[in-house]
């Protein structure tokens, strides 16, 4: 049984040195990112079990995938392919005023096939926690359908599911993502969104406590975890409503910041801490995340001690 299991695709990142263009680069940097297992990676480093599932293409580049999340303690259940392709995207990294550009190429990846009859069901039903994220049903018309029915099937079988919204507009526009994830919800429990994003989609704005009080009475939900960019973030369960500001950080690199702030978050929950101070984790997590290059928090819990130690929090002994 796995404490943590995330569906979803995880793609290449291939990336020039610091202040070069994609179109004269000579070399690309390469890693791998991928929401659901940048949540499932930040977890693991907490001390929690946390396994990602997904459809690779067996290939160099599939394992290469594979073998990064092993390196960082997450467990794997891989469809593999032999005929698909494995997704990549490149990032250009540019300061004001030219801004950073993010260029998807994960047509036909493999990932975007997957169908429950080949993934391993079992263990989604067995799971804690399951999780993924609003970019895979984004991905194709399968994989909507695969992740209703992993959603349910997760939930039927006692698991708190998580469905992160990671709204992103070249991938679909915002009356269909409001559509597709309004029917999503119903077999959801934790729905972790960005506050711009709850606002655009489907108007809700205002004072942070009703906004999530709107958002869990409006579909029923157990717990909401409202992203509220450099101020921090909230959230609100039944019995309690949490607001936990940001840490200061420099940053050298944002992306996976909230999947890492969530991988944390869920890994001490897993761990048996209350809801603040999981958060307290989360938010400091994310911090030290965007001290790092890739999408990876390549992060210790120790470390995650000495920010919170650093800044008047936790408790002393």
């Amino acid at each position: 049984m796995s404490e943590l299991v995330s569906f979803g695709e995880t793609m290449l990142r291939l990336s020039p040195p610091a202040g070069e263009r994609l179109e004269t680069a000579r070399e690309l940097e390469l890693r791998i990112g991928g929401a659901e297992s940048n949540v499932a990676v930040a977890a693991a480093r907490m001390g929690s079990d946390a396994t990602w599932i997904s459809k690779l293409p067996d290939s160099p580049l599939g394992r290469r995938v594979l073998h990064t999340l092993h390196a960082n303690e997450v467990d794997t259940e891989i469809v593999w392919s032999t005929d698909e392709r494995q997704g990549t995207y490149y990032i250009e990294f540019g300061d004001r005023p030219r801004g950073t550009q993010v260029i998807y190429d994960r047509a036909n990846a493999a990932i975007t096939t997957a169908t429950p009859a080949e993934l391993p069901m079992d263990i989604v039903g067995d799971a804690t926690y399951f999780l993924v994220s609003g970019i895979t049903p984004a991905l194709s018309e399968q994989l909507c359908e695969t992740t209703a029915t992993l959603l349910e099937h997760a939930q039927a079988g006692g698991a708190t599911t998580v469905f992160d919204l990671n709204y992103r507009s070249k991938l679909w526009d915002y009356d269909t993502a409001a559509s597709i994830v309004d029917t999503l919800l119903d077999a959801v429990d934790l729905f972790v969104l960005p506050e711009r994003d709850a606002a655009a989609l489907w108007g809700i704005e205002g004072d942070r406590s009703d906004v999530t009080d709107t958002i869990r009475s409006r579909w029923e939900l157990s717990s909401v975890i409202l992203t509220c960019g450099a101020w921090g973030a909230v959230a609100r369960t039944e019995h309690e409503y949490v607001e936990q500001r940001a840490f200061e950080t420099d940053t050298a690199d944002p992306i996976g910041t909230g999947d890492t702030f969530l991988g944390v978050t869920l890994g001490k929950r897993l761990l048996g801490a209350d809801l603040p101070t999981a958060m307290e984790w989360g938010a400091a997590g994310a911090a030290l995340k965007r001290t790092i290059q890739g999408d990876i928090a390549v992060i210790t819990p120790s470390e995650i001690e000495s920010v919170i130690a650093a800044s008047g929090g936790g408790v002393d002994r």
